[in-house]
Protein backbone atom coordinates (compact mmCIF):
# COMPACT_ATOMS: atom_id res chain seq x y z
CA UNK A 1 0.00 0.00 0.00
CA UNK A 2 1.53 3.06 -1.00
CA UNK A 3 2.63 5.50 1.21
CA UNK A 4 3.02 3.11 4.55
CA UNK A 5 6.33 2.88 5.95
CA UNK A 6 7.28 -0.21 8.05
CA UNK A 7 8.97 -0.26 10.99
CA UNK A 8 10.20 -2.84 14.21
CA UNK A 9 10.15 -1.03 17.72
CA UNK A 10 11.67 -3.20 20.37
CA UNK A 11 10.58 -3.86 23.81
CA UNK A 12 11.28 -5.62 26.97
CA UNK A 13 8.38 -7.59 27.47
CA UNK A 14 8.60 -7.64 31.37
CA UNK A 15 8.15 -3.92 31.57
CA UNK A 16 6.01 -4.13 28.12
CA UNK A 17 5.02 -6.59 25.89
CA UNK A 18 3.03 -6.21 22.95
CA UNK A 19 0.09 -8.07 24.99
CA UNK A 20 -0.03 -4.50 27.56
CA UNK A 21 -0.16 -3.00 24.30
CA UNK A 22 -3.43 -4.90 23.47
CA UNK A 23 -5.27 -4.37 26.85
CA UNK A 24 -4.45 -0.93 26.04
CA UNK A 25 -5.95 -0.65 22.94
CA UNK A 26 -3.92 2.56 21.90
CA UNK A 27 -1.07 3.62 24.09
CA UNK A 28 2.18 6.26 24.23
CA UNK A 29 5.32 4.45 22.65
CA UNK A 30 8.33 6.27 24.86
CA UNK A 31 11.62 5.93 26.33
CA UNK A 32 14.08 6.31 23.36
CA UNK A 33 16.56 7.85 23.91
CA UNK A 34 19.03 6.66 21.06
CA UNK A 35 19.95 9.42 18.91
CA UNK A 36 19.39 7.26 15.51
CA UNK A 37 16.50 5.84 17.06
CA UNK A 38 14.85 8.84 17.97
CA UNK A 39 15.42 9.70 14.68
CA UNK A 40 13.40 6.82 13.52
CA UNK A 41 10.40 7.86 15.43
CA UNK A 42 10.59 11.73 14.10
CA UNK A 43 10.31 10.03 10.62
CA UNK A 44 7.00 7.90 11.69
CA UNK A 45 3.33 9.11 10.24
CA UNK A 46 -0.11 8.06 10.91
CA UNK A 47 -0.57 4.96 9.38
CA UNK A 48 2.89 3.54 9.30
CA UNK A 49 2.93 0.00 10.94
CA UNK A 50 4.97 -1.45 13.36
CA UNK A 51 6.45 -4.63 14.33
CA UNK A 52 6.68 -5.43 18.24
CA UNK A 53 9.48 -6.98 18.93
CA UNK A 54 10.44 -8.61 22.26
CA UNK A 55 13.94 -8.54 23.46
CA UNK A 56 15.46 -10.48 26.41
CA UNK A 57 14.80 -14.09 26.54
CA UNK A 58 12.33 -13.87 24.03
CA UNK A 59 14.30 -11.84 21.14
CA UNK A 60 10.96 -12.41 18.63
CA UNK A 61 9.18 -10.57 16.30
CA UNK A 62 5.63 -11.31 17.96
CA UNK A 63 2.86 -8.84 16.95
CA UNK A 64 2.11 -5.50 14.33
CA UNK A 65 0.87 -2.01 15.68
CA UNK A 66 -0.49 1.20 13.94
CA UNK A 67 1.37 4.52 14.48
CA UNK A 68 -1.69 6.21 15.79
CA UNK A 69 0.00 9.55 15.72
CA UNK A 70 2.52 11.80 14.46
CA UNK A 71 5.66 12.05 16.46
CA UNK A 72 5.50 14.70 19.53
CA UNK A 73 7.76 15.98 22.17
CA UNK A 74 7.85 14.06 25.48
CA UNK A 75 6.57 16.72 27.79
CA UNK A 76 9.23 14.69 30.67
CA UNK A 77 12.26 15.44 28.76
CA UNK A 78 13.54 17.71 26.30
CA UNK A 79 14.76 16.59 23.02
CA UNK A 80 12.78 12.89 23.47
CA UNK A 81 9.82 12.02 20.95
CA UNK A 82 7.05 9.61 21.17
CA UNK A 83 4.38 8.47 19.24
CA UNK A 84 0.69 6.81 20.08
CA UNK A 85 0.31 3.32 18.94
CA UNK A 86 -2.72 1.00 18.48
CA UNK A 87 -2.96 -2.98 18.64
CA UNK A 88 -2.84 -4.31 15.66
CA UNK A 89 -2.69 -8.30 15.42
CA UNK A 90 -0.63 -10.91 16.84
CA UNK A 91 1.25 -12.76 14.63
CA UNK A 92 0.38 -16.46 14.42
CA UNK A 93 3.80 -17.32 15.04
CA UNK A 94 6.41 -15.26 16.54
CA UNK A 95 9.32 -15.18 14.35
CA UNK A 96 12.96 -15.11 16.01
CA UNK A 97 16.32 -13.40 15.81
CA UNK A 98 17.94 -16.90 15.37
CA UNK A 99 15.36 -17.66 11.95
CA UNK A 100 15.79 -13.84 10.83
CA UNK A 101 19.70 -14.09 11.56
CA UNK A 102 20.12 -17.57 9.56
CA UNK A 103 18.14 -16.01 6.67
CA UNK A 104 20.98 -14.62 4.15
CA UNK A 105 18.22 -12.20 2.65
CA UNK A 106 17.87 -10.54 6.14
CA UNK A 107 22.00 -9.78 6.08
CA UNK A 108 21.61 -6.10 6.20
CA UNK A 109 18.80 -5.55 7.94
CA UNK A 110 19.67 -3.01 11.00
CA UNK A 111 17.81 -5.91 13.17
CA UNK A 112 20.98 -7.70 12.04
CA UNK A 113 23.61 -5.32 12.02
CA UNK A 114 22.47 -2.98 14.47
CA UNK A 115 21.51 -5.33 17.45
CA UNK A 116 21.42 -2.55 19.74
CA UNK A 117 18.82 -0.38 17.85
CA UNK A 118 15.16 -0.28 19.41
CA UNK A 119 13.42 1.68 16.11
CA UNK A 120 14.35 1.04 12.52
CA UNK A 121 12.91 0.80 9.37
CA UNK A 122 11.31 -2.45 7.78
CA UNK A 123 11.98 -2.74 3.89
CA UNK A 124 8.62 -3.36 2.41
CA UNK A 125 10.13 -6.62 1.01
CA UNK A 126 11.32 -7.84 4.75
CA UNK A 127 7.77 -7.25 5.70
CA UNK A 128 6.56 -9.58 3.79
CA UNK A 129 9.47 -12.30 4.37
CA UNK A 130 8.34 -12.12 8.18
CA UNK A 131 4.62 -11.99 7.44
CA UNK A 132 5.38 -15.32 5.24
CA UNK A 133 7.81 -16.65 8.31
CA UNK A 134 4.77 -16.14 10.58
CA UNK A 135 2.31 -18.14 8.53
CA UNK A 136 0.30 -14.94 8.79
CA UNK A 137 -0.98 -12.67 6.24
CA UNK A 138 -0.38 -9.17 5.49
CA UNK A 139 -3.05 -6.62 6.20
CA UNK A 140 -2.03 -3.22 4.75
CA UNK A 141 -4.76 -1.85 6.86
CA UNK A 142 -5.07 -2.28 10.90
CA UNK A 143 -8.39 -0.86 12.70
CA UNK A 144 -8.05 2.87 13.93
Amino acid sequence: MPGITYWLMKTEPGEYSYSDLEQAGRDVWDGVKNFAALKNIKNMQPGDLAFIYHTGKEKSVTGVALVASGPYPDPRQEGLYMVDLTAGYRLNRPVSLARIKSDPAFANWELVRLPRLSVMPVPAEFWAKVHHMADTPQFNAVQK
